[in-house]
C-alpha cells in the first residue's frame, strides 16, 4: 500500500513538473509573437512609408493591404489543418512570420486610437490575461463545460458581427465588444487548463510535443490579441 502511494505521488509530482514545462515553453513562444506582433505594428503605424504600403493616398486599401488583412485567416486555417502534415520548423516559422503579418494588419489602430488609450489597454490586457491564466493553472474546478458555453459565446460573436457588418449599429457594436470581453477572458481561463493537461499527458522530446507547444502558444496568442481588441473598442479613445 505505501509502495502504491508512493507511486503514485511520484507519478503526480511527474506530471506537475512536465506541465511547468511545457507551460513555460507555451508562454515563451507566446510571448516573443507577442514581441513580434507589437514591434511591426509600432513601426508600420507610425512610418508613413510603410503605411503607404497598406493604404493608398485616399485612405483605401493596396493589394498588398488587402493581403495583409485577409491572409491571418489564410494562417489560421493552414496551421491547423495542417497540424499533422507540416514539419515542426515549418510550423514555426509559420506560426512567427503569421505574427508579424498580424502586426501589419494591427497597425491601422495607431490612425483610430490614441496612443495613451493603446498603451493604457495594452497593459490592462495584461493584467486581465496574467490574473486569469493564473486562475486556469491554479483551479482545482474542471473548467470544460464553462469552456463550452466561451465557445458557444465566440460562435455568437461571430455572428452577431457579420450582422452588423450590414447593420452598422453602433448599439449592437457595443454589445459585441463587451460580450467578446467576457467571453476570452473566460477563454484564457479555460485554454490554460486544457493546456495545463496536455502538458501533463504529451511524451517530450518529440516533434508532436513541440508542435502542440506552438498550438498552445498560439490559442493564447489569439485570447490575448482578442481581449486586446474587445477592450480597445470599448475604451479606447478615438482620434
Amino acid at each position: 500500500m505505501e509502495t502504491n502511494n508512493f507511486n503514485y505521488v511520484q507519478s503526480q509530482e511527474e506530471s506537475a513538473s512536465l506541465s511547468k514545462t511545457f507551460m513555460a515553453s507555451v508562454f515563451s513562444w507566446m510571448f516573443a509573437a507577442l514581441a513580434i506582433t507589437s514591434l511591426v505594428a509600432y513601426y508600420f503605424g507610425n512610418n508613413a512609408e510603410l503605411t503607404a504600403l497598406l493604404t493608398n493616398e485616399l485612405g483605401r486599401l493596396t493589394t498588398f493591404g488587402y493581403v495583409v488583412m485577409f491572409s491571418p485567416f489564410a494562417f489560421i486555417l493552414v496551421i491547423s489543418f495542417g497540424f499533422n502534415r507540416i514539419a515542426y520548423p515549418i510550423l514555426l516559422f509559420l506560426f512567427l512570420l503569421f505574427s508579424a503579418v498580424m502586426g501589419m494588419s494591427l497597425s491601422f489602430i495607431f490612425h483610430q486610437y490614441t496612443a495613451g488609450s493603446i498603451y493604457g489597454t495594452f497593459a490592462a490586457t495584461s493584467g486581465m490575461f496574467g490574473l486569469m491564466a493564473v486562475v486556469g493553472y491554479t483551479t482545482k474546478t474542471d473548467l470544460t463545460k464553462f469552456g463550452s458555453i466561451m465557445m458557444m459565446g465566440l460562435v455568437g460573436i461571430i455572428i452577431a458581427t457579420v450582422i452588423n457588418f450590414f447593420l452598422q449599429s453602433s448599439g449592437l457594436d457595443y454589445i459585441i465588444s463587451f460580450v467578446g470581453v467576457l467571453v476570452f477572458t473566460g477563454l484564457i481561463a479555460y485554454d490554460v487548463q486544457k493546456l495545463k493537461r496536455i502538458g501533463a499527458g504529451i511524451e517530450y522530446g518529440t516533434e508532436v510535443a513541440s508542435k502542440l507547444v506552438i498550438m498552445g502558444a498560439l490559442s493564447l496568442y489569439m485570447d490575448f490579441l482578442n481581449l486586446f481588441l474587445f477592450l480597445l473598442r470599448l475604451f479606447g479613445d478615438r482620434k
